[in-house]
């Protein structure tokens, strides 16, 4: 993953504002950036000026930025082709997960698939072996067909002999219609409670033990303090935590910050990318993209922190908040990639109770 420096922010945030103030076309002026980062400063400057209502003159620069584009990252093709299905408008086209298929295709694409195999495997590996049935909440179920495949694999592995309960908790109504029935067709004996909620609104709330909590991709719906606070709630009632997250500095640059188009251009331009290459109906793939990835990424591009949707951290940041919360009570298991490349990644952190087997 690539940084700014902090001369860098500042000759970014200087120069984008003169060529707003200017109204510069795009190739008018020498913009003197790092030449691998020409892509992402047109992409921050269109952003600029399309939310500054200068739409055409920011799609110029997105136009223009996609000529530059290399590798797999396609941020200003994407959005410029999201604005032509949009009228042109940088509106959020749905409301994230109020249709879970976008989200599950997004599941099935194979880099995730890989991803989603190695958290499996690790978690196994850095798990103890229970010696009576166990308790486990998913922090976020998705469509849970995630906790069903680590359940089944644990218990492969001899790490649990079996499920005492099964809870799922997720706020889309449709996310949780569709897990409480993946599981129970998976676990069809094991008692299972589903709850409608947030994490941070059930949070201060839990009053009931769990062997096991995990979260894959959900955390990072809620800002640090937000995470912060969930989490001294959470720590008390579990004894083993199990974090899948993307690998993104997504949560505490500002609105129009460049070190966030950064990290969002990154990440997200992998994931469209990976969603692209995947072999799947074109109606589907442009769900998945405009319903899913571009709805999060229009949020992170309009909203400021503490109204958008999505607040990915770095995995230096997440570490640093365990050791805040929970370092007393709970010693590290695990801190893995379950997918790396240059620019994105995807990793498991571990977090198990002192003295507990």
């Amino acid at each position: 993953m690539l940084f700014l420096s902090d001369k860098e922010k500042m000759q970014w945030k200087h120069l984008a504002d003169e060529l707003i103030a200017t109204e510069t076309h795009p190739g008018r002026k020498h913009v003197s950036v790092r030449s691998n980062l020409q892509s992402v400063f047109h992409a921050y400057t269109g952003a600029l000026l399309t939310t500054s209502g200068l739409q055409d003159l920011g799609r110029e620069w997105f136009r223009h930025g996609a000529q530059l584009e290399r590798d797999g990252f396609f941020f200003n093709t994407f959005l410029t082709s999201f604005l032509e299905r949009q009228n042109k408008r940088l509106i959020m086209p749905a409301v994230a997960f109020e249709d879970p298929r976008p989200y599950v295709h997004f599941t099935k694409v194979p880099e995730i698939q890989a991803a989603r195999r190695n958290f499996i495997q690790y978690s196994a590996n850095s798990l103890p072996a229970f010696n009576r049935p166990v308790r486990v909440i998913d922090l976020g179920c998705g469509n849970g067909a995630l906790v069903a495949e680590l359940l089944a694999h644990w218990h492969k592995q001899g790490k649990i002999p079996a499920v005492e309960e099964i809870v799922l908790l997720d706020p889309s109504t449709g996310m949780l219609e569709l897990a409480e029935r993946t599981v129970k067709q998976a676990f069809p004996a094991v008692p299972l409670t589903p709850i409608h909620a947030r994490i941070e609104s059930w949070a201060p709330g839990i009053d009931s033990h769990y062997d096991i909590a995990l979260s894959s991709l959900a955390f990072h719906h809620m800002p640090l303090d937000k995470k912060k606070t969930s989490l001294e709630k959470i720590a008390p009632w579990i004894d083993h935590f199990l974090l899948f997250e993307v690998d993104a500095n997504n949560d505490t640059p500002e609105l129009n910050s460049p070190d966030l188009m950064l990290s969002v251009y990154q990440s997200y331009a992998r994931m469209i990318d990976f969603v692209f290459a995947h072999d799947a109906p074109i109606d589907v793939v442009y769900a998945c993209v405009d319903c899913f990835l571009m709805t999060e990424v229009v949020s992170f591009l309009t909203q400021p922190r503490g109204q958008r949707t999505d607040y990915h951290m770095l995995r230096t940041q997440w570490h640093n908040l365990f050791q805040q919360v929970m370092g007393r009570e709970f010693t590290w298991a695990s801190n893995t990639s379950c997918y790396d490349d240059e620019y994105f990644s995807m990793y498991m952190l571990h977090m198990a109770r002192r003295g507990v087997a």
